[in-house]
């Protein structure tokens, strides 16, 4: 059921069939390093695919038991000090952005000078796609004036930012809050730090705690203004829902945070069914493919962004359910990028088989991801990766559809 979600399945029933016994008795503790280090985190064992999760006798949490490996690695020192500062996503996205055209062009893919470098130092694959850095981040825009026509008039939200909306895809949380505008949702944009799932990664659980008391501090004034909350980014709204209660649950702060949140797609499909969708939305020039992030699933919301897409007239929209193989900080390193795009392979075949004009996620990182697998596959897929457009997100389609 489970062998071909990610590595870590092959690689554990290969350490059992090779084993004295063939019986996982016999297979040694040491061995299991490199079923550790193949979760991706995508959390797909456990919600689709494993018979045994709970309310099972076996009570069984694959991708939590990889967190807890990974937090005694981390206090056994065995996590690298380039993997931990690779993870720094606020420090490094204050220093990229002050330096955006260095860095841009430091990290960029198919730099000979520079990412061979990162590769012997950070242990990054010189092939890896890195997301830039913005010029201008998401907290420094002006807000987009509100349509008081809308149905949804009346409604109240703040934008969490993000670390990857406020340093590095801006364009994802203005046309977030410019399709909030226009359904006439009064939306204000607070950052107060990262959401912490690049911690959660290499089991820091100090360090999301800490996160997670300091954002949710920040939100906590705008919840009792009767504001909702919403996120940009799949994992971080995962992160804000679900993962920060477990981690903190005697923080009142994180538990009311919990129950305010939405993903961004939910959040406009809500407004779609209770209030209706203002209206002014046009077709798309070109075919969509949309793929249903790992970690939207994991939020037990239905494909909220295919729902929205398919509010797009006359549009065709090909609905994408598996997991890219990116896996955040985890897909760009040395060891895992070429396991990543084994992984994502079936969704690049998938995604290149449609000749799109848009290949869309709910996690921008997944998205440039299936691209690269798509440059990597064959000549033709390279050419239709070469030709879609710069929108990395559902919410930015729609915005699109409506003008902006």
């Amino acid at each position: 059921r489970c062998f071909n979600l990610c590595d870590s399945f092959p690689r554990l029933f290969d350490l059992v069939d090779e084993s004295e016994t063939g019986e996982l008795e016999s297979v040694a503790s040491a061995d299991f390093k490199a079923v550790i280090d193949a979760c991706t985190l995508c959390d797909m064992c456990f919600m689709t695919k494993c018979p045994y999760v709970p309310p099972h006798e076996f009570d069984l949490d694959f991708p939590h038991l990889m967190v807890r490996c990974r937090a005694q690695e981390l206090k056994q020192g065995k996590i690298g000090f380039a993997e931990k500062q690779l993870t720094e996503t606020d420090r490094n996205g204050r220093l990229g952005c002050s330096m955006h055209g260095l860095a841009n062009w430091a990290s960029k893919q198919g730099n000979t000078l520079t990412r061979p470098l990162m590769q012997q130092i950070l242990d990054v694959h010189e092939q890896a796609a890195l997301p830039p850095f913005t010029d201008k981040k998401l907290t420094a825009h002006s807000k987009p004036e509100v349509n008081t026509q809308a149905p949804a008039h009346g409604r109240k939200a703040v934008l969490y930012a993000t670390c990857t909306a406020e340093y590095n895809n801006p364009d994802i949380g203005l046309a977030a809050l410019q399709v909030l505008a226009r359904n006439g949702v009064e939306a204000e944009v607070v950052y107060a730090g990262c959401c912490g799932m690049p911690q959660l990664e290499h089991g820091d659980l100090a360090r999301v705690a800490d996160s997670a008391a300091t954002v949710s501090a920040a939100l906590k004034p705008w919840i009792d203004k009767g504001y909702d909350v919403i996120t940009p980014v799949a994992s971080c709204g995962l992160m804000l829902k679900f993962e920060w209660p477990l981690i903190v649950p005697e923080n009142k702060d994180v538990k009311l945070l919990s129950d305010c949140v939405f993903d961004i797609s939910e959040y406009i499909i809500d407004i779609a069914k209770k209030e209706g969708l203002a209206d002014g939305l046009t077709a798309l020039a070109g075919d969509v493919v949309v793929h249903i992030a790992c970690h939207a699933r994991a939020q037990n919301m239905g494909q909220k962004a295919a729902e929205l897409l398919k509010h797009l007239p006359n549009t065709t929209v090909t609905v994408i359910e598996r997991c890219s193989g990116h896996g955040g900080a985890w897909g760009v390193m040395q060891d895992n990028f070429e396991v990543g795009l084994k992984v994502g392979k079936p969704v690049v075949r998938q995604a290149a088989k449609v000749e799109p004009a848009h290949v869309v996620s709910e996690c921008p990182l997944a998205r440039d991801h299936i691209l690269q697998g798509m440059e990597q596959l064959d000549e033709a897929a390279e050419a239709i990766a070469a030709t879609v457009s710069q929108d990395r997100h559902p919410v930015q389609l729609l915005a699109r559809a409506y003008g902006f």
